[in-house]
């Protein structure tokens, strides 16, 4: 029977339909349907939000293989997704094994705002890209941004700089360079960001070196060890030795050396130079990427053991850091530079020839002027080849980043006690009868350190006196009655009395720390019982402590909850690379023959990481020989001429009139140094206007910005220790140039 496909007629059947449906079933065995309502026009009502079903069937969907294997690799084919919450990093475009397409890139962004860029690609057209090897296409060098964000301005210019040396694009051939930065610039940091580039990236896409070593003075090895974890964090674990058996180090060097491939576990050996003089060995059966030398003016003596075995390492890029200040001295220059840069002065006998007879034979003072012409000229050449391996500036460049210094020499009047002993002194033993021809004998260099000690304190000779030592005959009578060593008397030496005042000032009216300095062990001893008398808390550092104990008294020191007033440190054991920015006030008890041994222990303090102004104290005995020492540091002659290492060389820097000089006491004077230079800026030894332009009065102490006694001081600390010793100071603000103060 035909039915009408009306719609109209539809309905009406449905409706029958579920009529019959109900007669079947009750109402409580069927779910409640909604009703359909139709409208106007007679059509079923469906909601747009309700999909069309389609047709269940029993028969499984048969799709061919062909559809299957597509289906398939179309999920597998879908790009990893890194599981790292809002991460922006690359979506890892390649399989593990699989070579990347296309050009190579930097390891970082040269791009990227203050990115430090050490090496970027030539130019190329667009004819060259499309003829360049893609696998051997030169990428940028870029310093890590953890690294170049904190880097200073003259930080980032001596990192380049180190860069340029070590990967020979400075001068072709040669892959050395000399860090000759002043003390507290950073050349650790700059040096660090060095390896670590050179460790991580090159132009060819892969690590410049697989392995750096870092030979440091005992003392500083664990220093390197924190900067390289304070810098770098965890992204790499340097190897450092500071101790242990021979057997033990051993096993760790020959572990080291025999490390090889892209990524070394412990790509950085930080050794002392004694150690590594021990165990030279061991480093020489392997190669090295890069050797850093820290304090390098070690090695200015190219026949002692220490260069010896460095120069032997098989590592042509080779970084000499030396924070003193390299003078005239033509051995020094061709020991340093020969060893980052062996061959470019030529041999010892060529350099000789061509540079150092022609330059000495112009320096003398009979010199005719065709040879102080030739000598000018050979001069020249040897600065020209050598600046071009050597970067220095000066700490002038702190001053934008660092609180005020204020660089005070104190000359101190003998007490009675010790006049008396040093004139004694001088009639007994006679010394400048000693001196012939300008040579300075074994006696003459004894009465030089029994005369030092003497200005320190009494009791650094009362052994002396009480074994009648020639020069101390009969000295023992004029020690107060029942005086004994074993207590130390401030007010029988003038340092030791002003160093009295100074401390026990500081301590009552600040929370300031005091680092204490002396060339003499038996001085520290004198410091030690002066603080037990006076209930000061204190460290002690000197040649007897072991390493590991160094680096903990240091970092405890500079914690700002640590109870330790006053750190006592002997100039010869510790004065390089300290940083002990816990104390902002240093007093430099007595003087070196070399200033240069000076300079670096007074820059302890003034270094970066320093919150405080800081105070440098620089005793001198007024009218002695310690005046004649501090001279010679400031004088024209000694800043031009070699730095000298031990008193045995005092006889090339003295004429016999100067030698002669060193035995006398001036008892007159308030400043012997003063009196010298004729100051011109003074009237009855106070400052009362600048120095007159253009002139040369003042040409020897020009690093002193003014003189002073007791009306001019400004320090109060100071001022409080003036009447009991005091007679004259200059002092040296570091901020003054750039505030415009004369």
């Amino acid at each position: 029977q035909r039915r009408s496909l009306a719609p109209s007629q539809l309905a009406k059947r449905k409706a029958g339909e579920e009529e019959e449906e109900e007669d079947r079933h009750p109402p409580t065995a069927r779910k409640r349907q909604k009703p359909v309502s139709e409208t106007e026009s007679g059509e079923c009502y469906r909601s747009p939000f309700r999909k069309p079903l389609a047709q269940l069937t029993n028969r499984p969907h048969c799709l061919d293989s062909s559809q299957h294997e597509a289906f398939i690799r179309s999920i597998l084919s879908k790009p990893f997704k890194v599981p790292i919450p809002n991460y922006k990093g690359p979506l890892g475009l390649r399989a593990l094994g699989i070579k990347r397409a296309g050009l190579r890139s930097p390891l970082h962004d040269p791009f990227e705002e203050g990115a430090l860029v050490l090496y970027e690609p030539p130019l190329l057209s667009a004819h060259d890209q499309l003829k360049i090897d893609k696998d051997k296409a030169p990428v940028h060098v870029v310093v890590d941004p953890v690294l170049s964000r904190v880097l200073r301005p003259h930080q980032r210019e001596g990192v380049k700089f180190l860069w340029d040396c070590v990967t020979s694009r400075r001068i072709p051939g040669s892959h050395g360079c000399i860090m000759a930065d002043e003390m507290g610039l950073g050349k650790t940091l700059q040096c660090i960001t060095l390896m670590w580039t050179l460790l991580r990236q090159s132009p060819d896409c892969k690590p410049e070196i697989e392995k750096a070593m870092v030979v440091s003075p005992s003392s500083l090895v664990r220093n390197w060890y924190n900067e390289v974890e304070k810098w770098l964090g965890g992204r790499i674990q340097p190897l450092a030795i500071d101790g242990g058996s021979k057997e033990e180090i051993d096993r760790k060097l020959v572990g080291f050396m025999n490390q090889r491939g892209l990524r070394v576990p412990s790509p950085i050996l930080i050794i002392s130079y004694e150690t590594f003089r021990l165990h030279a060995e061991a480093l020489q059966k392997g190669s090295v990427g890069l050797v850093i030398c820290d304090e390098g003016h070690r090695l200015k003596n190219s026949e002692n053991q220490t260069y010896q075995a460095l120069n032997s390492l098989n590592t042509p890029r080779r970084v000499l850091i030396s924070g003193t200040p390299i003078q005239n001295d033509l051995l020094e220059y061709f020991s340093l530079v020969h060893f980052v840069n062996s061959g470019i002065l030529g041999t010892a006998q060529e350099f000789k020839r061509h540079f150092e007879i022609p330059i000495l034979k112009g320096r003398d003072a009979d010199a005719s002027e065709a040879e102080r012409h030739k000598g000018e000229e050979r001069l020249k050449e040897l600065i020209g080849i050598v600046n071009r391996c050597l970067i220095r500036r000066t700490s002038d460049i702190l001053s934008k980043y660092l609180p005020v210094k204020i660089e005070q020499v104190v000359c101190c009047r003998l007490t009675p006690l010790q006049a008396e002993l040093y004139k004694n002194f001088l009639k007994q033993a006679k010394p400048v009868e000693e001196l012939k021809d300008g040579k300075i004998s074994v006696s003459s260099l004894s009465s030089i350190t029994s005369l030092k000690k003497l200005c320190n304190h009494p009791a650094l000779i009362h052994d002396k006196c009480v074994e009648e030592e020639e020069g101390f005959m009969g000295a023992l009578d004029l020690f107060p009655a029942g005086y004994s060593t074993k207590s130390v008397e401030p007010q029988l030496s003038g340092k030791m009395l002003v160093l009295d005042y100074i401390l026990a000032v500081t301590k009552s009216t600040s929370n300031d720390k005091v680092v204490l300095v002396s060339n003499y062990t038996q001085t520290l001893d004198l410091f030690e019982k002066l603080c037990r008398n006076r209930r000061y808390l204190y460290v002690r550092l000197d040649g007897t402590m072991s390493i590991k104990k160094r680096a903990k008294i240091v970092e405890r020191f500079n914690s700002p909850s640590s109870p330790e007033f006053i750190f006592m440190l002997s100039s010869k054991a510790g004065g390089c690379g300290l940083n002990l920015i816990g104390a902002n006030r240093l007093v430099m008890f007595d003087p070196d023959w070399n200033p240069a041994n000076d300079e670096q222990a007074m820059a302890r303090v003034w270094r970066d990481g320093q919150k405080k102004m800081c105070y440098i104290y620089r005793l001198l005995s007024t009218g002695t020989i310690e005046e004649k020492i501090f001279q010679r540091q400031t004088h024209k002659k000694a800043l031009s001429s070699c730095v000298v290492d031990e008193e045995q060389d005092v006889e090339r820097h003295f004429s016999l009139g100067e030698l002669k000089e060193l035995f006398t006491l001036n008892e007159t004077t308030t400043s012997d140094t003063h009196d010298k230079i004729k100051c011109r800026r003074c009237v009855n030894g106070h400052q009362v206007r600048p120095p007159p332009e253009g002139s040369d009065c003042t040409s020897d102490l020009s690093q002193w910005n003014h003189c002073a006694d007791k009306r001019g001081l400004q320090d109060s600390v100071l001022k409080a220790a003036w009447d009991a010793a005091v007679t004259f100071t200059f002092h040296h603000h570091s901020h003054e140039e750039q505030r415009g103060i004369p």
